[in-house]
């Protein structure tokens, strides 16, 4: 019996794609657990205190599925998982795979209101978070989530010095559980891993919707080995190389594209790290030897520009792969003078599967005007007008795809699926492309109304949804202002209600009482007697990001 809520493959797909070799009908774990055995005294990870080998790995997060065990977490339980970039992580994340529980990929930066619905929207039983952050205690979170979500039992805090007892909830250190010596054995946990569904998700990872809080999106033990195999083969990686990861591994570029997940199947180190200040990864790239990073062009863009780049040896790194958003050819460039002998690698991939990535031998103009081609040949690319009509190659168009590793659908989403998918499959991206003479692509913008602020996308609707509870608030429209860092930052235009006043501070003082990723707060506000309109009559965003632009060049 199938997950409840998941969308399959239809059967005649999923034989295709068992048939050629894309799926293998294993559980996720297998696929690391062959690494476990080919590498095991070279190194798999190093965080900021640690370094552990593929075979110390292999041993500490059997140990840990085993406790969790104990702990009653089951096949198909979900878990959120809110944690920095850690040793502990990822021992975690392989223990759930381990068992065949569901980790749900949340982000650092989330906070109250994202998780509640993850875990409303899943029947998620435990969170693994840290126990307080700087503008967050995670221990109130999970005590007012699971107060009104019975399924959620289980708080696994890190970093909490003496959790206390709670009379229906339960809440431990992963620190304890990584240390606890656990009560079921190992025939037990294979009894356990007996009942994975290989088209089961091994992992939810999260859309940027445009409809509210991030979609879960559901990627099999199948589909998602195959993703991080076929990013694994065009970015270079030998036994041996080191990544640097900084990013959130909760994304799905650090975690799999091929991130923490493809290097460790390719017997390769994961240096792992939370700060992204300049001359710490400078540090850990001149320490380490760092090979491959993954960056979004924010920090790509802050890391060039730091004065101090050119005090460090950073001639060990060949590949910079960036994500997330559209890399400026000119960023490329100077990437490659400041780090000597790296290529700058982008890519464009999403977490409901389909990758493109430029390949490191294509010219040097096409991997200066491109993101890449699709890495699997059953990839189905198609660029659409309107009406679902093939547009002609160099015609801009929207992007429909569907593959071995693109999902049919969000999980328990059906009223949205309806408008996310075509009759025949195809997952409409709202991404705007045309097709290069190479064969790569390239991005002309989206479709969705979404704002992208250095790589994390950003639902319009969301944000002036909550905006518009604001008394002195009668419309909103937020929108992107460029910003030569970020991409994207978001601007929100306001209408206000006659007599009333409001600040960007007073503004920001709102919206913080809803408790959501401070990401997504507006950075400036502008307020405007009345709103252009589209010949439909819609508020025409269009209109008011030429207007803002008109007004940054005048200032």
């Amino acid at each position: 019996m199938k997950l409840e809520h998941v969308t399959a493959f239809p059967p005649e797909f999923a034989s295709v794609y068992r048939a050629k070799g894309y799926w293998r009908d294993r559980p996720l774990i297998e696929r690391y657990e062959e690494s476990f055995q080919t590498y095991g005294d070279l190194t798999a990870l190093k965080d900021d205190h640690e370094s552990v080998t593929y075979a110390e790995l292999a041993k500490r997060s059997e140990k840990l599925a085993r406790v969790l065990a104990d702990e009653g977490i089951r096949p198909r339980d979900r878990v959120v998982m809110q944690l920095p970039n850690t040793v502990a992580f990822v021992c975690l994340y392989l223990a759930l795979q381990h068992i065949g529980a569901i980790p749900i990929m949340a982000l650092p930066s989330h906070r109250y209101r994202e998780v509640e619905q993850f875990v409303r929207l899943s029947g998620a039983v435990a969170l693994a978070s840290p126990a307080t952050a700087n503008d967050a205690d995670f221990r109130d979170i999970f005590s007012r989530i699971s107060a009104q979500e019975p399924s959620l039992r289980l708080h696994i805090t890190l970093g909490e010095p003496d959790p206390p007892p709670s009379p229906r909830t339960q809440r431990t250190r992963l620190e304890d559980l990584l240390s606890a010596e656990p009560l079921r054995s190992a025939q037990d946990l294979a009894a356990l891993r007996a009942q994975i569904d290989p088209e089961d998700p091994a992992v939810f990872q999260l859309s940027g919707g445009t409809t509210g809080i991030p979609k879960l999106i559901p990627r099999s033990h199948n589909d998602y080995a195959f993703n991080s195999e076929l990013a694994s083969s065009v970015v270079d990686i030998e036994p041996g190389d080191v990544l640097l990861d900084v990013l959130p591994l909760a994304h799905n570029l650090p975690l799999a594209c091929p991130g923490l997940q493809g290097f460790l199947f390719n017997g390769a180190t994961v240096a792992l790290g939370t700060s992204t200040r300049p001359q710490d990864v400078f540090r850990r790239i001149e320490s380490d030897g760092v090979t491959h990073m993954h960056v979004v062009p924010a920090l790509l863009i802050k890391l060039i520009n730091d004065e101090q780049a050119g005090q460090y040896d950073l001639s060990t790194v060949r590949v910079i792969q960036s994500g997330g958003q559209r890399l400026q050819p000119e960023t490329r460039v100077r990437a490659e003078k400041v780090f000597g002998r790296a290529i700058v690698q982008e890519n464009f991939g999403m977490a409901e599967g389909l990758l493109m990535f430029v390949r490191l031998d294509d010219p040097a103009e096409v991997r200066l005007e491109t993101v890449g081609r699709p890495v699997c040949d059953d990839d189905e690319v198609r660029i659409v007008d309107e009406n679902g009509n093939d547009v002609p190659d160099g015609t801009v168009g929207e992007l429909w795809t569907r593959g071995p590793y693109t999902l049919r659908g969000y999980y328990n989403a059906p009223e949205h699926n309806k408008t996310a998918f075509s009759a025949d499959g195809f997952y409409m991206s709202g991404d705007l492309m045309w097709k290069h003479p190479s064969g790569n692509y390239v991005v002309a913008g989206r479709k969705k109304d979404l704002i992208n602020r250095g790589g994390e996308k950003i639902s319009a609707e969301e944000v002036e949804n909550l905006i518009l509870t604001h008394p002195a608030v009668l419309n909103v429209a937020c929108v992107p202002v460029d910003d030569a860092v970020l991409g994207e930052r978001m601007c929100a235009c306001v209408v206000l209600r006659p007599g009333t006043t409001l600040t960007l501070s007073e503004l920001v003082s709102h919206l913080t009482e809803f408790e959501l990723a401070r990401h997504k707060l507006p950075e400036s506000l502008r307020v405007y007697d009345s709103f252009p309109l589209s010949p439909v009559g819609k508020v025409s965003k269009k209109d008011l990001m030429a207007d803002l632009r008109r007004a940054l060049s005048r200032d």
